[in-house]
C-alpha cells in the first residue's frame, strides 16, 4: 500500500496521460450554465464551454465541488493509500480549498487510521498541475506525508505560469485579474500576458503587445530569460486555440531542453473566468 494519495482538483489542468500515469484523483469543479450544474471536463467539453463564451451572453460561472465531492474522493483513496494529500487551487480566487478543508473534518472522523492534510497551493492552472505531479512523484518514491508536503513547497516556489490573455473581458468581470485590472479600460487589440505568482496566489500583469503574434514572441523571450540552458518540465495549455496550441508547443520544443513538454486543454473551470483564446505555459527547472 502506498503511504500517500494525492487529491486536487479540476482547476490543475493537467493532462489526462499524467492524470493515470500517476494515479491523481481529479475532483472537477462545476461549470454553471442556466442554472444547471455540469461537472468540469466530464458532463461537458471544453470546446462546448468556450463556444457559448464567446457570444459574451449567458455567460458561464462556477462553482466548487461539495463537500461531498471530497469526501467521497478521500473515502475512495483511503483504500489503497495510508495517508491523502489534498492539493487546491489558490484560495485567492476560489472556495475549493475551504470546502476540502470541511471534507477532511467529515472524513477524519470515519478515517480514525488515516492522516489527511488539504494545502492550499497558491497556484493556479497547470502551475498547480505540476506541483500535483511532482507530489505523487515524491509518493511514487515511496515518501510519507510530511515529505511530500516538503516537496510540495519547494515546488511552489519553482514552478511559474505564463498566459496570452486574448480578451481581457473575462477576467475583469470576475475580479480575477489582480493589479492587471488598471489594463481593462484601456486596451483596445493589445495582448496583454499575464502570470501567476505563487507567492501571494493572484494573477499578475506581466507585459503587453499590440498583436497575437508579438505576444507569442514575448512570451518565449520570457521563458527564455527564465529557463536558460537549465532543462525544463513544460505543460502548453489553449483555451479553444488547438492549432496555436500545437505551435507554441513545437517552438517551445524546438528551442528549450525539454526533459517533457505536453498540451492541455485550459479547463473550463478556469477558462470561465479568463475566456476562450488563452494561450499559456507553465514550467519549470531542474536547476
Amino acid at each position: 500500500m502506498k503511504k500517500v494519495g494525492i487529491v486536487t482538483d479540476s482547476t490543475s489542468c493537467l493532462p489526462q496521460e499524467l492524470v493515470d500515469r500517476h494515479d491523481i484523483c481529479v475532483v472537477p469543479l462545476l461549470i454553471i450554465i442556466d442554472g444547471r450544474g455540469y461537472r468540469d471536463g466530464i458532463d461537458i467539453s471544453p470546446g462546448e464551454v468556450y463556444k457559448i463564451m464567446r457570444r459574451k451572453q449567458n455567460l458561464p460561472t462556477t462553482s466548487t465541488p461539495s463537500v461531498g465531492d471530497f469526501f467521497n474522493a478521500f473515502c475512495q483513496l483511503s483504500e489503497k493509500v495510508e495517508s491523502i494529500l489534498c492539493i487546491n487551487v489558490t484560495a485567492k480566487q476560489s472556495k475549493t480549498f475551504d470546502t476540502a478543508l470541511v471534507a477532511r473534518e467529515m472524513a477524519r472522523e470515519k478515517l480514525t487510521t488515516h492522516k489527511i492534510e488539504v494545502f492550499d497551493s497558491q497556484a493556479a492552472s497547470s502551475a498547480l498541475g505540476w506541483i500535483v505531479v511532482e507530489a505523487a512523484r515524491a509518493a511514487e518514491r515511496g515518501a510519507d506525508l510530511d515529505e511530500t508536503i516538503e516537496v510540495v513547497r519547494k515546488m511552489m516556489r519553482r514552478v511559474q505560469y505564463l498566459a496570452i490573455v486574448d480578451d481581457l473581458y473575462y477576467l475583469a468581470r470576475t475580479g480575477r485579474i489582480g493589479k492587471a485590472s488598471a489594463w481593462a479600460s484601456s486596451l483596445l487589440n493589445i495582448k496583454p500576458i499575464v502570470g501567476h505568482d505563487t507567492s501571494v496566489g493572484v494573477t499578475i500583469p506581466v507585459d503587453r503587445s499590440r498583436t497575437r503574434a508579438k505576444a507569442v514572441s514575448r512570451l518565449l523571450g520570457l521563458m527564455a530569460e527564465r529557463i536558460g540552458k537549465s532543462q525544463a518540465h513544460v505543460i502548453v495549455n489553449h483555451a479553444d486555440e488547438l492549432e496555436e496550441g500545437k505551435r507554441l508547443k513545437e517552438e517551445i520544443a524546438r528551442r528549450f531542453n525539454c526533459a517533457e513538454i505536453y498540451l492541455n486543454e485550459f479547463m473550463p473551470s478556469m477558462g470561465v473566468h479568463a475566456g476562450p483564446g488563452i494561450l499559456g505555459a507553465a514550467f519549470y527547472t531542474d536547476t
